[in-house]
């Protein structure tokens, strides 16, 4: 990437476009699906990507912790952790669809100093950091200014989101308001905010290393980050990302009380 020194943003970069090269290596190649306990599907490039993720930061930054989908956590009490998910959005990737990603995110305790997203299939990487700005395959990303629901696009992983009955109400209150409403989800709706092709994205089941790396990507493009209840957190277990126009027009939407969310949180 351009105009930046080497740093945690550059390694987080760097690591999430190696990681997806090896993901890449069994994109379309008709992978063996397992299910999981939770019931998510994981392959083999699951695996092997987050396995040299894990050994590319071993190399380079020995005393950090790391934490994935895929195995068990290493040196969980490290100041520093590295936060990986090998491929966001499986159920795409073994259907040969391109909109799936690698994440990779630094943290010291329940701040995300960098993240990165790469996706390989559609030859995108977007990189951020605390101060830094988010960077776009090398130039600055930006989140759109488009300040009008009636205009804006809004995204969301499922088109059977969500799954509480009190936020699928709200949430088809807002579609019902926006321009268009597409379930391009997973790590790539995020993509599409912070790059100014949409205005917002939801998710209502986020896992650390589903929404890490995120917060940074969309915060420094300009955006605004948070969780069901407003707190400005990547580890809130779900999502609300906009820009920074529509961000109060979407709250008032999808934002919850503790009290009205009794048994949801």
């Amino acid at each position: 990437m351009s105009e930046r020194t080497e740093s945690l943003l550059q390694a987080a970069a760097d690591v999430a476009e190696f990681a997806a090269g090896v993901a890449m290596q069994w994109y379309g190649a008709g992978v063996t699906v397992e299910t999981k306990g939770d019931g998510s599907p994981v392959t083999i490039a699951d695996r092997e990507a987050e396995r040299q993720a894990r050994a590319w930061i071993e190399r380079r930054f020995p005393h950090d912790g790391l934490v994935g989908e895929e195995f068990e956590t290493v040196r969980g009490d490290a100041k520093r952790r590295w936060i990986f998910d090998p491929i966001d959005g499986t159920k795409a990737f073994v259907r040969g669809v391109p909109l799936w990603g690698t994440l990779v995110a630094c943290c010291e305790g329940d701040t995300v100093l960098a993240g990165a997203a790469c996706y390989p299939a559609v030859k995108e990487t977007v990189a951020a950091a605390r101060g830094e700005g988010c960077w776009w395959n090398g130039s600055r990303a930006q989140v759109s200014s488009v300040s009008a629901l009636a205009e804006a696009t809004a995204l969301v992983t499922d088109s059977r989101f969500p799954a509480r009955p009190h936020r699928r109400d709200a949430w088809f209150d807002l579609v019902a308001n926006v321009a268009v409403s597409r379930t391009w989800g997973d790590c790539y709706g995020y993509l599409l905010v912070a790059t100014g092709r949409a205005e917002i994205m939801v998710d209502d089941i986020m896992n650390p290393w589903d929404s890490a790396a995120l917060q940074p990507i969309i915060t420094e493009a300009g955006g605004r980050f948070s969780d069901w209840r407003g707190r400005a957190t990547a580890f809130g277990g779900d999502v609300i990302a906009t820009n920074a126009a529509l961000a109060n027009a979407t709250h008032r939407y999808l934002l919850e009380s503790s009290a009205g969310a009794t048994g949801d949180s």
